[in-house]
């Protein structure tokens, strides 16, 4: 495989912000090798699917999806070992029919295996099963030097907890080890609970909290008695006796289906204030019960929006932010109810609200974005208005003790962000860590 160099555009799905800069595409080792050594100043970057700008960087991109090779499967022990620009689809389409899933998924099966790494990604069973880190068994990274390391934790450990959610600055992943889990089959038994305000859909986490997975969507534009009105899916995988007969007899290969496609940019007119009310009202009242319990395939439950190609073009070609935060669980109502008062009042909503419940991870992780919280996952329009909406919801998560997710971030305060502990000479370096930097 060949290096190309060559100066280009490059943004990340949120198609804000970009840059124009040397992007190298090679899968060959010697050659990453030389490149990086090379370079003053480098990131790492995957499938692009980030929505912050973490693998930006002005100078050189080094894309990893060229280095797309499974390396080993143990069927009998549940572990998988790929490259690091291996999609997490791919492996769902091998390891699903084997009667094993990932440990834990992202709202996207679009990212690459270094990718979960460097951001070391939490899904919807945080709360009960950690991040995808939990289930690293080792890794191998060139670092600046242009030496290729094995790490794990016992070997170079230093480096391997560093590089779990450390956003690319300690080098580029070359491949990976780690566990999975077993499963009956491709689907998942849910719960579906309707929830009429913020105190009531907190109430619902918490009587939730046996469930492996939980995620609820959220209306942040209402006030007053409907404030955070929310529907909260729980979910577990589904046993094969509680499959419907028609599906049984193929329980871990569901039936493919249609995927819709966004073929052009929005007009920026189209998404505004009411388009998102209407949104928000249509897809709260489509559920008239209050509980709700079925049983879906895992694509359905975990990846809804990678049912639409190119959904990113909905808000326009300028594109959009994702402002995702965590608060400490025992100032979640009130941390919450500040946040979407702010948002209500500057009419900037979000019709792809998350919120989620978390526990804090293992200690050794330092660079992980959970801890005992809520978080919520806002995407908002770029607009002139909305730097100042950022700093006020930066000012409120500050306030509370929360953080920012950086694999997110493209807009927020440097001082709810703590980096990797590397030297200010890491040639590791991603637009996001200037711009903090320079604040």
């Amino acid at each position: 495989m060949s290096n190309a160099e060559n100066k280009q555009n490059v943004t990340n799905w949120g198609k804000y912000p970009k840059v124009k800069t040397n992007f190298h595409v090679t899968s060959d080792i010697l050659k990453i090798k030389k490149i990086i050594t090379k370079s003053n100043s480098i990131i790492a970057r995957g499938n692009g699917r980030s929505y912050g700008d973490n693998s930006l960087n002005n100078d050189n991109i080094l894309s990893t999806l060229h280095l797309n090779k499974f390396i080993f499967f143990d069927r009998e022990n549940g572990i998988f070992e790929c490259e690091s620009g291996v999609i997490l689809s791919d492996i769902l389409d091998v390891i699903v029919p084997e009667g094993y899933f990932l440990p834990v998924t992202p709202g996207t099966k679009l990212i690459t295996v270094g990718g979960a790494i460097g951001s070391d990604v939490h899904g919807k069973n945080n709360h009960s099963e950690g991040c995808f880190g939990d289930y690293l068994i080792d890794f191998k990274i060139i670092t600046q030097d242009g030496e290729l390391r094995k790490c794990s934790p016992t070997e170079n450990s230093d480096l391997f907890w560093n590089t779990i959610g450390g956003m690319g600055l300690t080098g580029v992943i070359i491949s990976a080890r780690f566990s999975l889990k077993r499963i009956q089959t491709a689907y998942i038994n849910q719960k579906v609970l309707k929830a009429d305000n913020l105190e009531e859909i907190f109430k619902f986490f918490d009587e939730s909290e046996d469930w492996t997975y939980s995620v609820a969507w959220i209306d942040c534009l209402q006030k007053g008695a409907k404030m955070g009105r929310s529907i909260l899916m729980v979910g577990e995988h589904a046993k094969l006796s509680e499959l419907p007969t028609k599906w049984g007899r193929n329980p871990l290969k569901p039936k493919k289906k249609f995927k819709l496609n966004v073929p052009f940019d929005f007009p920026s007119f189209i998404l505004n204030t009411w388009s998102v009310k209407a949104f928000n009202y249509l897809y709260y009242f489509k559920q008239r019960k209050k509980i709700i319990s079925n049983i879906v395939d895992y694509d359905t439950f975990f990846y809804p929006l990678d049912a639409i190609n190119n959904w990113n073009r909905i808000y326009g070609k300028n594109g959009f932010i994702q402002y995702q935060f965590i608060i400490p669980k025992k100032v979640g109502k009130e941390g919450m109810t500040k946040i979407l008062k702010a948002i209500a009042k500057s009419g900037q909503g979000s019709f792809l609200a998350v919120l989620k419940l978390y526990k804090k991870g293992n200690l050794k992780a330092h660079n992980s974005f959970p801890i005992d919280g809520y978080s919520l996952a806002l995407d908002f329009k770029i607009n002139k208005k909305l730097p100042l909406l950022v700093r006020e919801l930066d000012e409120i998560v500050e306030y509370y003790g929360g953080r920012i997710y950086l694999a997110k971030d493209s807009m927020s305060n440097k001082s709810l962000i703590d980096y990797v502990k590397v030297p200010q000479t890491n040639k590791f370096d991603s637009l996001q860590r200037k711009r903090i930097e320079n604040y």
